[in-house]
């Protein structure tokens, strides 16, 4: 069933969740402890199954428990988000009714991707989905992910669909959130999956970011999302500034990898990912380790034990 009143809290810093594999195998042990972790330090949301985390190569039993992780660890304290988008309508309804009947509280959903819809076939697609769920829908616009970009158009008639809540976009063009914003309802949440334009975008009205750098940095890109939103603007440009390597430096490769290299480095999360995806170059490690070099907690130049190591806090 929908949960109306989290419609009204889906935003803030949500966390596009890594998903842990230990020699190739899913680790359920290191996902508890990472998303306990992530509540433990304030994000106000999570996002599971998603690119991030890696959730194209999940098999279904390997999404349903780490769906079914989440639900359980959170306990209704913030929403959970989960990535249900496929390049097959059909094959998106069941998958976003499986998140809904673990107890998701909305969905992430991609534009279909690769077979490239029309704007006609994109709008339908979401049609589709939103009459056959209960589940509120965001609408996730990635069209370095998608080769498709979603036409002003189209944004305003997938707004006036009543179980879609909201559009996240991928890009760093956050004149969007102006041209969007006139013609929009204010029930209709704008978002961003941009970790690097995620302050501009919030001062500019934006309702919340899916975070990648969230997974290693919690606390922080929490503290920076409220300050923005709450016009504490110094501070937030304070701590974005902070951030920005760190950024940078997981922008990179795929960020799935590079997520998970800085993880290992100060958490107790594997580096490992699946195929297509490969471990990141040595040039890219020394970027990540120099990046995440300002939040070492013991000052000596070594990092602090990756069970104790507590990021920005």
């Amino acid at each position: 069933m929908k949960r109306p009143s989290f419609q009204r809290r889906i935003g803030g810093a949500i966390t596009a969740l890594v998903t842990p594999f230990h020699d190739g195998v899913f680790d359920s042990v290191d996902m508890m402890a990472h998303v306990e972790w992530q509540l433990l330090s304030g994000v106000d949301g999570l996002l599971v199954c998603s690119l991030t985390g890696e959730g194209p190569t999940l098999t279904e039993a390997e999404r349903l428990r780490a769906i079914e992780i989440c639900v359980e660890l959170c306990e209704g304290q913030v929403p959970v988000i989960v990535a249900s988008g496929t390049n097959d309508t059909a094959t998106t309804i069941a998958e976003t009714l499986q998140a809904q009947r673990l107890g998701a509280d909305a969905a992430l959903v991609t534009v279909p991707y690769y077979s490239k819809p029309t704007q006609k076939g994109v709008l339908h697609h979401f049609e589709q989905l939103a009459a056959h769920t209960e589940l509120p829908l965001i609408v996730h616009n990635q069209p370095s992910h998608t080769a498709i970009d979603l036409a002003p158009a189209t944004v305003m008639r997938l707004a006036e669909i009543p179980g879609i809540i909201g559009i996240c976009d991928d890009s760093s063009d956050v004149s969007r959130i102006d041209r969007w914003r006139s013609q929009l309802s204010e029930r209709f949440g704008l978002y961003t999956s941009n970790d690097a334009s995620a302050f501009a975008f919030t001062v500019a009205g934006g309702r919340g970011c899916f975070s990648n750098a969230a997974n290693i940095v919690p606390r922080l890109f929490q503290s920076m999302q409220h300050s923005a939103a709450c016009g504490h603007l110094s501070a937030a440009q304070s701590i974005d500034a902070r951030l920005q390597p760190l950024f940078d430096a997981l922008a990179r490769e795929s960020e799935p990898a590079t997520v998970k290299h800085a993880l290992s480095l100060v958490r107790y999360i594997a580096a490992d990912v699946r195929l297509p995806l490969v471990g990141v170059a040595n040039e890219t490690a020394t970027v990540i380790q120099t990046a995440l070099a300002q939040f070492q907690a013991d000052g000596s130049g070594r990092f602090a034990s990756r069970r104790t190591f507590r990021l920005g806090l």
